[in-house]
């Protein structure tokens, strides 16, 4: 878990290793205030978004990774990864975090304490 004391403002946080992430598949993130889903795609890119759809707040993490989105596992609503808008009919947005991977080490961009 990343305690606020962990998160200064405006900061970058090594959260994982991108090993430690299956491909296609997820790792959640809990920090004080809410729980972060950090992706992999098939292409090793790393996506992170709050890991909450904007439908029924279903768990994101457990969703079906494809291309770059994400099926909630609760009503089938896709997720673009990198906006966190919903796709399709669907409308709208969970919160998406910056990410990078540096020397296969994943860090996520936390603006503040909130």
């Amino acid at each position: 878990m990343l305690a606020d004391s962990d998160i200064q403002a405006g900061s970058w946080v090594k959260v994982v290793k991108l090993t430690d992430i299956p491909k296609l598949g997820s790792r959640v993130i809990k920090t004080d205030h809410e729980d972060i889903a950090i992706f992999r795609n098939s292409k090793d890119q790393v996506f992170a978004v709050l890991d909450a759809c904007p439908h029924k707040q279903g768990p994101l993490s457990q969703g079906i990774v494809h291309g770059d989105s994400v099926t909630c596992p609760l009503h089938n609503w896709k997720i673009d990864l990198a906006t966190g808008e919903a796709l399709g009919a669907d409308e709208g947005c969970t919160a998406t975090f910056p990410s990078k991977v540096v020397d296969a080490d994943v860090f996520i961009y936390l603006s503040d304490k909130e």
